[in-house]
């Protein structure tokens, strides 16, 4: 299949790879809202982006004929369901997953950022060193799994976030071991609730294996999506944050100078440039979308980081400025809008905070080459960066 008649670009070409906010400088020259030769609507505008996600009109098409682009029932998670099913889930898991638990867990994030960084001074690779194990701790130790087991999920997590991605653009390969990982976690996962089920725990499994209403298909898949939505993505925040941070020294300073700031500065980092490019949506009926008539079924594509970037919207919206959110409520899209807005933006927030503020307390440079960024198309993240501590 030809990938730029699909979307509109290569998304595994070196340029874009390296800067695809070039791209969509150029795509915003066409309008807020264009099609593919393939018949792929395509936004990058914050307006459409905010319209599409917020419109119930609009949704992941579970069983719309044609769509093509869900993954079995059997392992769907509240992330890709419509209304009512994904009310009734998303519901549920929010019973176990609240503000208050994660603000419980803000002295052991800080006290895990403190130990991943009692390294020497010197180079070292951000990734492994402390954006990698990090949130693979914290999601581990709030679904209940034991330490020991806690290595296991670093092969599972990449290979299901490159699931997140059309299959058609995933190499068999991947696509294998999306499928063996998948049920090598389901197994798991199966066994590890049915322990908490007879000797329950402080600890979300716990709290997610009480809930009758939940079946276990559906628990192995929310427990699936916090996995790869609360790990993958901090990586992602706190190496993109990084790399953003290193190439913009004054923001650098900035930040080492106002470190009681760090949550607007998270903000700008997430709008700047996010771990979660863009999210699709199907057409439930037939509507119109910024002038154009949207046909049941057709699929729109929201370039989430393009939006973020949108002129109409953010002054100067190329430049780093974490000053943005200072004064005023964060307005971008890092974490989608509507009914799918990210259950664990609170966790990734408070992880971001604490572990780019201890970067930069105590010193962060950077080292000389490009980096190198992993083969994702909806997560954008680092496959390495090498930093100077110290």
């Amino acid at each position: 299949m030809d990938v730029r008649a699909v979307l509109g670009f290569d998304p595994f070409a070196p340029e874009f790879r390296a800067d695809p906010y070039a791209h969509y400088r150029d795509l915003r020259a066409g309008g807020p809202l264009q099609r593919t030769p393939a018949g792929l609507w395509v936004s990058p505008s914050f307006a459409v982006c905010t319209r599409v996600l917020r419109d119930p009109r609009f949704g992941h098409g579970d069983g719309l004929e044609g769509s093509g682009r869900l993954p079995p029932r059997r392992a769907r998670s509240f992330l890709v369901l419509d209304p009512p099913e994904h009310t009734k889930l998303r519901r549920l898991v929010s019973r176990a997953f609240t503000a208050r638990l994660v603000e419980r867990l803000r002295p052991r994030v800080a006290a895990l950022v403190d130990e991943l960084l009692a390294v020497p001074s010197g180079e070292v690779d951000l990734i492994s060193t402390l954006a990698h194990p990090l949130p693979v701790i914290v999601i581990s130790e709030m679904l209940g799994v034991p330490p020991e087991d806690h290595d296991r999920f670093r092969g599972w997590s990449e290979a299901l976030a490159r699931g997140l991605d059309p299959d058609f653009l995933i190499p068999e390969q991947d696509l294998s071991r999306r499928e063996q990982a998948r049920a090598e976690f389901g197994a798991y996962f199966r066994e590890l609730a049915a322990r908490r089920r007879a000797a329950p725990g402080d600890d979300l499994l716990s709290g997610l294996a009480a809930i009758e209403e939940l079946s276990e298909d559906d628990l192995v898949a929310t427990c699936i999506l916090l996995l790869v939505a609360g790990h993958e993505t901090t990586v992602n925040l706190i190496a993109n944050g990084t790399l953003a941070l290193l190439r913009a020294p004054d923001q650098l300073a900035w930040f080492g100078a106002n470190l009681g700031s760090a949550a607007a500065a998270v903000e700008e980092l997430l709008r700047y440039d996010p771990p979660v490019q863009l999210s699709v949506r199907a057409a439930l009926e037939d509507t119109e979308v910024a002038g154009q008539p949207i046909r049941r079924g057709e699929m729109v594509m929201l370039l989430l980081s393009a939006a973020n970037r949108d002129p109409e919207v953010f002054a100067d919206p190329d430049r780093l400025d974490l000053t943005r959110w200072v004064n005023e409520a964060p307005r971008h899209l890092a974490f989608g809008q509507g009914i799918h807005f990210c259950l664990g933006a609170p966790l990734a927030r408070v992880e971001g905070q604490i572990a780019l503020t201890a970067l930069v307390r105590r010193g962060v440079a950077p080292v000389p080459g490009p980096p190198k960024y992993k083969n994702n198309l909806i997560l954008r993240g680092l496959a390495e960066l090498p930093v100077r501590l110290g």
